[in-house]
């Protein structure tokens, strides 16, 4: 019997399966800048049964979009820390940005699968069961992209409380489309910095305080 064989065959006895299967597949995701991976490889990384996944994965899709969500986390909790303990939103903005655009550009791959087209293509439409709310993206993937978002869509309330930026902090509207302006503009940068197509050798750092400084003109007071 092989290793691999032995793995696969082996017990299970970690406390978290389902925990365990994320972190297996995040880190094959950064390793391989690919998710073209199978459970059973998945599976082997973990240390469990072939069929282990199975328990909290009915398809590979539901697995990729708890590594989405996984990510859309750590990309929060990042975005938090670069944050805290910055009174002023404009200083928050510029360092959620930057904190923004450095996650995705360490870890492509985990960047294109929590935006790109991958999750969002339609679940087996033989499955009973089906509806058309699972042709979207996976749930989860879906909720803990609103928690990332909602770590801009403070500071811009912030700002707007403040008088910070001309913006209404009672119109929903005005902010949402002022978060979405910025989130906009620091998710293009980062699939251009990405792909090498800045046209530009500054350092991200650079870059990102002169695309935010543009977009802060926009909404300063006049």
């Amino acid at each position: 019997m092989t290793e691999a064989e032995s793995i696969d065959q082996r017990p299970y006895h970690h406390g978290d399966l389902r925990r365990a299967l994320i972190e297996a597949a995040l880190a094959l995701v950064g390793e391989e800048q690919d998710w073209a991976f199978s459970l059973r490889e998945v599976a082997r990384r973990a240390g469990v049964s072939h069929n282990a996944p199975y328990n909290h994965f009915s398809e590979k899709r539901d697995l990729l979009g708890a590594v989405a969500a996984a990510g859309f986390d750590a990309l929060r909790e990042r975005m938090r820390a670069a944050i805290a303990g910055i009174d002023r939103p404009r200083t928050a903005l510029l360092a959620c940005a930057t904190a923004y655009v450095s996650a995705g550009v360490e870890n492509p791959a985990l960047y294109r699968l929590m935006f790109g087209s991958a999750l969002a293509a339609p679940a087996p439409a033989a499955r009973p069961g089906t509806t058309k709310e699972d042709s979207g993206r996976p749930a989860e993937a879906r909720a803990a992209g609103a928690g990332a978002k909602a770590v801009l869509d403070e500071i811009i309330l912030r700002g707007a409380k403040r008088g910070d930026f001309a913006i209404s902090a009672t119109n929903k509207s005005e902010l949402s489309i002022a978060a979405l302006s910025n989130w906009s503009a620091v998710h293009g940068l980062t699939m251009l910095v990405i792909d090498s197509l800045t046209g530009s050798e500054l350092a991200i750092d650079t870059l990102v305080n002169r695309l935010m400084r543009t977009l802060l003109e926009g909404m300063e007071p006049r």
